[in-house]
């Protein structure tokens, strides 16, 4: 094995977390990963890695030897972009991350267009709302709906969403409408969205914030499906407008004190691990996407 391969390896075992991922996202078996690995160390004759049943740590040498990898493999790969830019046609895959309500009903079809485009790129997309790993799990590109606080990643804004308190027609003919956020506490209840903060943070009519955790009827960790809930007078909700603009729109929900919430308004970006040079075919994919919601997606047009 060359001494390139032994860093790539070196590298993959390190971001993975663990020789067994490292060997999945190698598509290989983990024996192999692992000999790589000691055959390594006994080339450096330093011990890289201390490795138990349950984790591995590296040690002093073995995270310098990384910061060297990353930084020649970057080096190397930037060098080989840059002669082959504008030569030869975008292709090769791009591991993706997304929400699965956004990415279903919005990154689809925008994934689709770039795909015709570009028929040699392979997508490898997981549709998930937990917050994942880039690293570890050997993700190139993830698109999330929040507001960043991860400062090892690196963030592209593609467009914004708006936060709205909604309910069916029906649900407020039997419980009345709020016109304050204090009504709110008074016969309501909501259909809760299990990855975010179970309180909704509001002001009062005097303008002063007031945290409201109304009884939850329903549990879920999708927001499309509570949406549907909603609509059929369930609860209410506190939805992101790319899910609920279309039933808006057709009146099967209705927002109610739009002007009440502390924070209406959140980013949607393309992130990445900060470590890595971008691919060619990711950095295209990113600005095709920020060209693609810069044009006023439908759900900004209530």
């Amino acid at each position: 094995m060359s001494q390139l391969e032994e860093m790539q390896t070196y590298v993959r075992i390190v971001e993975a977390g663990s020789i067994t991922r490292a060997a999945e996202q190698l598509n290989t078996v983990k024996s192999a990963v692992s000999k790589r690995l000691t055959d390594l160390e006994k080339r450096l004759a330093v011990s890289l890695i201390k490795r138990t049943t349950r984790k591995q740590t590296l040690t002093d040498a073995g995270r310098d030897y990384y910061q060297h990898c990353v930084r020649i493999l970057d080096d190397i790969y930037e060098v080989e972009t840059t002669l082959s830019d504008g030569q030869t046609a975008l292709s090769g895959r791009i591991r993706m991350a997304a929400p699965i309500s956004f990415g279903l009903m919005h990154l689809s079809p925008a994934l689709r267009q770039f795909n015709r485009a570009n028929p040699d790129i392979m997508f490898d997309i997981e549709f998930n709302d937990r917050q994942q790993d880039l690293v570890a799990e050997g993700i190139d590109l993830a698109i999330r709906v929040s507001n960043l606080a991860d400062s090892s990643l690196v963030a592209r804004k593609l467009s914004t969403t708006r936060l709205l308190i909604c309910g069916s027609p029906e649900y407020f003919a039997r419980n009345g409408k709020p016109q304050t956020a204090e009504d709110l506490l008074y016969g309501h209840v909501k259909l809760q969205y299990s990855h975010v903060s179970p309180s909704w943070q509001l002001k009062n009519h005097q303008g002063e914030s007031l945290s409201v955790n109304l009884p939850a009827v329903m549990t879920a960790n999708n927001g499309q499906f509570l949406h549907d809930a909603a609509i059929e007078g369930k609860g209410l909700i506190l939805s992101p407008d790319f899910i609920c603009a279309d039933a808006i729109r057709a009146g099967r929900l209705e927002t109610v004190l739009e002007d009440c919430l502390l924070q209406n308004e959140i980013g949607i970006y393309a992130v990445y691990p900060q470590t890595r040079f971008l691919s060619q075919r990711v950095r295209m994919l990113i600005d095709f996407l920020r060209d693609y919601f810069a044009q006023r997606p439908d759900w900004q047009c209530l």
